[in-house]
Formats: structure tokens, sequence, C-alpha cells
């Protein structure tokens, strides 16, 4: 098989989950996205966190031009990002007991917050634990998974739960088991994963619908600018200013 027909391939498969998760996911899009503007119309703060790859999506919407200024990375050391050395390590950190409820009592979280949890599989200890623990201290929860995971794999959790099981709003990326959407012959393993472009939609999706919920409540949505147009600096400065109390990625 041509190289340039599995590149096709691969974006009819995305194109093809992204279209699921429009039609199948809008009204869980819609009570993300009404939560959120909640808590930016209510003096509340947001915060985000994935581990390891599913990090990225959840760095895509903290400090983002055409994004709400008060999205904030909620960092646990060693599972955000992928320059962890070994690499392994992250992925095992993320099946330690206890990790959480630390990284969430030595956060600026407080009672009435938002919390969003991105967890591809949402079977490991961390990300169950963030999301029980965030909702035993009164924030509310945002999980972003594939329920397709609980149906086919164990919980790593003792509890044997999943991060579904502990949001107030679950958002499914509707991602198979193994994340890989490509075969051909020759071979010997699926590649082609699809739940980094996938989930980053959901999240600008969710950021987009809360946008325009703010707007109809006549509030005017705290978004930042460009850096790269004339004047983005200034508009940025005067937002970061504003809502400076609830942004944590500054000092």
């Amino acid at each position: 098989m041509a190289a340039d027909d599995l590149a096709g391939q691969y974006f009819d498969a995305a194109i093809a989950l992204l279209r699921r998760v429009r039609d199948e996911d809008s009204e869980s899009i819609a009570d993300a996205g009404r939560l959120l503007a909640e808590a930016v119309e209510g003096n509340a703060r947001i915060f985000v966190f994935g581990a390891g790859h599913s990090s990225l999506p959840a760095q895509d919407v903290v400090y983002r031009a055409g994004g709400l200024a008060l999205m904030n990375l909620l960092a646990v050391p060693g599972v955000i990002g992928v320059d962890v050395v070994p690499a392994t390590l992250g992925s095992a950190l993320e099946r330690v007991d206890g990790l959480a409820a630390a990284v969430l009592d030595t956060s600026p979280a407080e009672p009435g917050d938002v919390l969003i949890v991105i967890s591809l599989s949402g079977r490991n200890a961390l990300p169950v634990e963030m999301a029980l623990n965030a909702r035993a201290l009164g924030l509310k929860v945002i999980g972003v998974t594939s329920l397709a995971y609980p149906e086919q794999t164990r919980s790593r959790h003792s509890s044997g739960t999943y991060l579904k099981d502990h949001c107030d709003v679950v958002i499914d990326s509707k991602i198979p088991v193994g994340d890989a959407e490509l075969t051909a012959e020759g071979v010997p393993a699926p590649f082609g994963p699809a739940s980094t472009v996938v989930t980053s939609a959901l999240l600008q999706a969710v950021v987009a619908t809360a946008v325009g919920e703010l707007a109809e409540r006549g509030h005017t949505p705290p978004l930042l600018r460009s850096g790269n147009v004339d004047g983005g600096h200034e508009w940025n400065g005067r937002i970061l200013a504003e809502y400076g109390d609830r942004i944590f990625y500054r000092r």
C-alpha cells in the first residue's frame, strides 16, 4: 500500500471520529461548556489535568490565543508532558495511589472550582483519584475519556472504578482500545493514534461553548489574543491583570 493511501486513511479515520463526537457528544459538550461559563461568571477557577500524552490537549487550552484566560494547568511532576526520562516513569506514576490527593491538597483549587480530567483509558489510579478527590473537595469535574476502555479493560484503581464514575459530566472521545486507527501488510502492530486530535478538538469545542454561553448571559468572555497580531500583548496584559487572582500560570 502506498504511503499516501495510508495518509488518506488516517485523515478519513480522524474525520470520522470527529464527526461522531460532534453528533453524539453534543449534550455533554454543552453541559461542560455551561460549567465553565458558570465558573467564569461565579468568580471560580478552572483547572485542567492530563497525564502523558493526555497532557497535550490539556496544555493546548492553557494560555492559548483565542482561548479563555482562566484555564489553568494542574501540574503533577513527572507526568505532564513527554520529556520525562526515562519515558516509562510517567506511565508508572499514573499508577501510584495517593499522588492525586497530595497534588490537590497543595494546589489552589477550592470548592466551587471546575477541574477537567483527561484520560484516554480512565483506568489508572491517578486520573481516577484526581476526579474522586476533587469532587470530595467540592469541585465540579468534567471527564474526557473513551468509554470503550471500561467495557474491555480492568480498572487499575483499588476501587475497581474508572474516571467516568467520578465526574459531573463525561465526554466520550470514542477512541477504540489501543488508540491506533491503521493496519498495513508487513507492519506487525496497528498504528496511527488519533486520541490527541480528537481530544484537543473536544476541549476546544467545550471552550467555544463556554464563550457562547457567557456572551448569551451578557458576560464578556475573558479571551486571550495572539501576541503575533498588533495590540495582542497589550490586550492580554489587561485580561491577565483583571483576572489575575484566578490565573496561576504566571507570577
